[in-house]
C-alpha cells in the first residue's frame, strides 16, 4: 500500500521550490548584468561613445571580471559574518546600483568604476545562491536543482540580447543599463521571502532555528562543519606535496584557459560577429542562440559525465568548443553559423563546469573543497584576461584573429585537463597494483 505525502510535507516542498525560484531569479539578473556589456559593446564602439577605443573596451570588460574575482574571494568571509540571505540582498543591490552608475556615466573612468562595482556584486552572488539552493533543494534533487540554477545565468544572457535589440535604436544604450537597475526592486522581495541559509545557522550554533526551518521546508539539516584556518592552509599545502603539485598546476592552467575562453567569447561575440559583416540585430541574435546552447549544455553535460566520466567529457567538450569558435571566423551561410554558435554554446560553458567535476572526482575528500575552490579561483584570472585579449587584438587590427585566439585557449584547456586525467588514472592504477601486491 503506497503512502501519499502528508499535506505538511507537500507544503514544505512548495516552500523549498519558492526558495529555489527566488535564487533562480537572482541569478537571472546576475546573467543579465554580466552579458549586457557585451550586447551593447558593438554600438558603443561604432558610435565612439566616450571616444571609446577597442583596447579600452577590452579593459572595461576585464574590470567587470576583476570585480567578480574580488567578489568571489570575499563572498565566503562576508557570508560567514552576516549570513547568506543578507549577502544575496547586498549583491543584488550593489550590481543594480552600479548599473545605474554606468547609465549616467559621462566618461570611460566612471563607466569602468560602475562595471567594477557591478562585478563585485555579480561575483559574490552566484556562489552564495548555489550554497542557498543546496540547503533548500527538495530531498534527492540537489544536483538537479543546482543544474537548473546555472541555466538562469544563460537565461539572463538571452534577456540581455533582447534588451539591447529592443532599446538601443529607439532609446539609446543607456536605457539598457537602466533596465539592469530594475533588479533593485527585487532586493526587498529577497529580504522578505528568502529564509536564512541552514548551513549558516548551524555554523553559528543556532541549531534549533535551523531545525525549525528544515521542518517547515521539508529539507534536511546540514551537518556542522569545523574548518579552522590552520586546516585550510594545511589542505592547500597538500595540493603541492609529492607529485600533486603537477596535477594541481595542470588543473589551474586548464581552468585559466577555460574561463579566458568563456568570458572572452561572452564579451566579444557580438562585436566579432559584427566585424564579420553581420548586422547588429543578427549579431545579437547569435548571443541568444549561444546562451540557448549554454542552457542545453548545462542540462546534458552532467548525464554525459556520469556515463563517460567527467575528465573525458571535459577534454572532448573543450576540443569541440575550439573547433566551433574557430569556425566562427569563417563567414558561412547564416543558418550554418547559427548552428555552429548554438553547438559552441552547448560545449563551451559546460566544459568549464566539467573541470570542476573532474577536480572534485580526483581529489581526496579532505582536500576536495580546497582543490575545487582554488581551481575556480585561478581560473578567474583567465576571466580577467579574456576580455582584455579581445580588445588588444581588435586595437592592433587583428580582430579577425580573435576567434582563433579563443580557440587556442580551448585547445590548451583540452590538453591540460587531458594530461591531468591521464596522470591521475596512472596513479590510481599504480596504487591498485601496490594494493594487490601487498595483499599477496
Amino acid at each position: 500500500m503506497s503512502s501519499s505525502p502528508s499535506p505538511l510535507s507537500a507544503r514544505g516542498s512548495r516552500l523549498a521550490l519558492l526558495v529555489v525560484g527566488l535564487c533562480w531569479l537572482a541569478v537571472l539578473f546576475d546573467g543579465l548584468d554580466m552579458f549586457i556589456y557585451g550586447s551593447v559593446l558593438p554600438h558603443l564602439l561604432e558610435t565612439r561613445t566616450f571616444g571609446l577605443t577597442a583596447d579600452q573596451a577590452g579593459d572595461l570588460g576585464s574590470y567587470a571580471t576583476f570585480g567578480m574575482l574580488v567578489g568571489a574571494l570575499i563572498a565566503g568571509t562576508i557570508a560567514d559574518r552576516i549570513g547568506r540571505k543578507k549577502l544575496m540582498v547586498v549583491c543584488v543591490t550593489l550590481f543594480s546600483l552600479a548599473s545605474g552608475l554606468c547609465a549616467i556615466s559621462e566618461s570611460v573612468a566612471v563607466f569602468g568604476l560602475g562595471r567594477t562595482l557591478a562585478g563585485v556584486g555579480l561575483g559574490g552572488l552566484l556562489p552564495t545562491a548555489i550554497s542557498m539552493v543546496s540547503d533548500y533543494a527538495p530531498r534527492g534533487r540537489g544536483a538537479l536543482v543546482i543544474g537548473l540554477l546555472m541555466t538562469a545565468h544563460h537565461a539572463g544572457g538571452i534577456l540581455s540580447a533582447y534588451v539591447a535589440k529592443w532599446l538601443i535604436d529607439p532609446v539609446g544604450w543607456r536605457a539598457a543599463f537602466w533596465v539592469c537597475v530594475l533588479p533593485l526592486l527585487f532586493a526587498p522581495v529577497l529580504a522578505k521571502f528568502l529564509p536564512e541559509s541552514l548551513s549558516f545557522l548551524v555554523a553559528k550554533g543556532r541549531t534549533e532555528e535551523a531545525r525549525a526551518l528544515a521542518g517547515r521546508y521539508d529539507v534536511e539539516v546540514p551537518a556542522a562543519k569545523s574548518t579552522r584556518a590552520g586546516d585550510r592552509w594545511t589542505n592547500l599545502a597538500n595540493l603541492f606535496r609529492g607529485g600533486e603539485w603537477i596535477q594541481t598546476l595542470l588543473y589551474w592552467i586548464a581552468s585559466f584557459g577555460g574561463l579566458l575562453l568563456v568570458y572572452g567569447v561572452a564579451t566579444w561575440l557580438p562585436t566579432l560577429m559584427r566585424n564579420e559583416g553581420y548586422a547588429l540585430g543578427d549579431a545579437l541574435s547569435f548571443v541568444v542562440v549561444f546562451n540557448l546552447g549554454g542552457i542545453v549544455g548545462m542540462l546534458v553535460a552532467g548525464r554525459a559525465a556520469d556515463r563517460f566520466g567527467a575528465p573525458r567529457i571535459s577534454a572532448l567538450w573543450f576540443a569541440l568548443t575550439a573547433v566551433g569558435v574557430f569556425l566562427l571566423s569563417v563567414h558561412m551561410a547564416q543558418t550554418v553559423t547559427m548552428i555552429v554558435v548554438f553547438l559552441t554554446g552547448v560545449f563551451l560553458n559546460s566544459a568549464q563546469t566539467m573541470i570542476y567535476a573532474t577536480v572534485s572526482i580526483r581529489s581526496t575528500p579532505a582536500n576536495r573543497a580546497t582543490s575545487v575552490g582554488w581551481t575556480s579561483g585561478m581560473g578567474r584570472f583567465g576571466a580577467v584576461f579574456g576580455p582584455w585579449l579581445g580588445g588588444q587584438l581588435l586595437a592592433s587590427g587583428n580582430g579577425d584573429q580573435g576567434f582563433t585566439a579563443f580557440a587556442v585557449a580551448g585547445l590548451s584547456s583540452m590538453v591540460f585537463i587531458g594530461i591531468a586525467a591521464l596522470r591521475s588514472s596512472r596513479q590510481a592504477a599504480g596504487d591498485n597494483e601496490k594494493e594487490l601486491v601487498a595483499a599477496h
